[in-house]
């Protein structure tokens, strides 16, 4: 009866075992689809840094800054005979940064915060671009994921780096910039670069360890040439 291993021991030249590169891959190519979901909604959701605060008066403030707007919301909870409670809420979101925004002292953040769109967005440019590389190595021949394994984890590697770079500007005006005072925090959307990012540098790690490691595949071999 014909058994099937992790990894053969007999030293074959076609590998059918039950883990190959096919495998990897396409679980590398879910993994990175998951993690590029994430990159476009750190874009959309405008929620980076973001600052609560509640005052005396029953008012809950809050203020956001996303890539490309600035918003906020207040709550006011309000008592009175007819009406225990009663909530106001008002949410205001404008396009940031302005032009009005940009003067002055203000213009280093301004230019570091629109690198930082610029960044995410060539991030989304690259996802695109290394999905359509798995889709050609994973319909493709075995030849074919043999020889272009490396420049698939390079492309998943280069998508990572650049959102780590957005992360870490992030990072550093959130530390440095005075605008950022006690009760300002790093919200949803940064959270969702780092763990996006997270996954696309195990995604490369794992395609690299997997042709690394895994022998060849079973199939059809090339037929070299008589000469």
């Amino acid at each position: 009866m014909a058994g099937f291993d992790l990894i053969p021991g007999n030293g074959s030249h076609n590998y059918t075992g039950v883990l190959t590169r096919s495998i990897v891959f396409s679980g590398a190519l879910l993994a990175f689809l998951a993690a590029t979901g994430l990159t476009l909604a750190s874009i959309i959701v405008p929620n980076w840094i973001s600052f609560e605060n509640h005052t005396n008066h029953h008012t809950h403030i809050h203020y956001t800054y996303g890539l490309h707007q600035r918003c906020s919301s207040t709550n006011v909870h309000l008592t009175s005979p007819s009406s225990p409670l009663t909530t106001y809420h008002h949410l205001n979101c404008v396009s940031f940064p302005r032009s009005t925004d940009c003067h002055g002292d203000d213009r280093y953040f301004c230019s570091m915060w629109r690198s930082i769109g610029f960044l995410m967005s060539l991030a989304v440019v690259i996802e695109g671009m290394t999905i359509a590389a798995f889709m050609i190595l994973l319909l493709g021949s075995k030849q074919r994921r043999e020889q272009g394994w490396a420049v698939l984890s390079i492309m998943v590697v280069i998508a990572a780096v650049v959102q780590a770079a957005g992360m870490s500007i992030t990072a550093y005006l959130f530390d440095n910039d005075p605008r950022f005072f006690v009760g300002w925090f790093l919200d949803k959307s940064w959270v969702l670069c780092t763990v996006s990012w997270s996954v696309q540098a195990f995604c490369a790690i794992a395609i690299a360890v997997a042709a690394l490691t895994l022998p060849s595949e079973g199939g059809y071999e090339l037929i070299p040439d008589a000469a």
